[in-house]
């Protein structure tokens, strides 16, 4: 008797960074309705707080996809002269702009984190890395920008002997056009965190989350997470 199994097709491998917030939430789930075998890909890297990374392993438990948080706390020196990982620095709470938002740039963050997921790939045949750089972020972080994504999609194609091709679905839409598309598959944003604090209430006064409720208010939606105070965008 045969064994018919053998000879079923085996799904694309993806890896997928992941950690947590409404972005990489849309990634992670963009990939899964692609029909792709996921592998999502978590860092700890001696952020402010670990909310967004409890909230993707719950996310992932709940998906039943392979799910891998890296302790790379040890390079902490090497990137704290940001207030995403210095707690000592007073966090910006104003819209993203050039002028005030310099201090949330962790330096080198992405090619970090690509580098070491392109590494994951190779490592369990994965010919795919996803994350979630997008059109909102590129007045401000240079790693989100096509150029940055155009130039590690080549290195990521002649780094090893098995290339991997970057994939940043999301790097022309703007955070409500993320919003949008999530919201067309019917994704709960409950499921995610995006303030920089990591309090029990989202502060709604910090720039993300400021990000974040404008493209819900641009979606004539409510966001479904509960805040300490509101920065006067609408509900609906």
């Amino acid at each position: 008797m045969s064994n018919t199994s053998s000879t079923l097709p085996v799904s694309p491998t993806t890896v997928v960074i992941y950690s947590g917030g409404m972005d990489s939430y849309t990634v992670l789930h963009r990939a899964i309705r692609e029909g792709l075998n996921v592998h999502a890909l978590s860092f700890n890297y001696g952020q402010r707080h670990a909310r967004e990374l409890d909230v993707a392993t719950q996310v992932c438990k709940q998906l039943a996809i392979p799910h891998q948080v890296v302790d790379i706390r040890a390079i902490h020196g090497l990137i704290d002269n940001s207030a995403l990982t210095d707690p000592e620095k007073v966090m910006p709470s104003d819209d993203y702009a050039d002028d005030n938002l310099r201090s949330t740039v962790v330096p080198n963050r992405n090619m970090i984190l690509l580098s070491l997921a392109i590494a994951k790939a190779v490592n369990i045949g994965a010919g795919r890395v996803d994350y979630g750089a997008h059109g909102g972020d590129h007045v401000l972080y240079p790693d989100c920008r096509p150029e940055f994504v155009e130039a590690m999609n080549q290195v990521a194609g002649i780094a090893n002997f098995e290339p991997v091709t970057l994939h940043a679905p999301y790097l022309k839409a703007t955070k409500a056009e993320i919003l949008r598309d999530g919201l067309s598959m019917g994704l709960d944003y409950r499921h995610t965190w995006t303030c920089y604090e990591g309090r029990e209430l989202a502060c709604g006064t910090c720039s993300s989350c400021r990000e974040r409720l404008d493209a819900f208010a641009a979606n004539n939606t409510s966001d479904p997470l509960a805040y300490a105070s509101h920065t006067g965008q609408a509900d609906y």
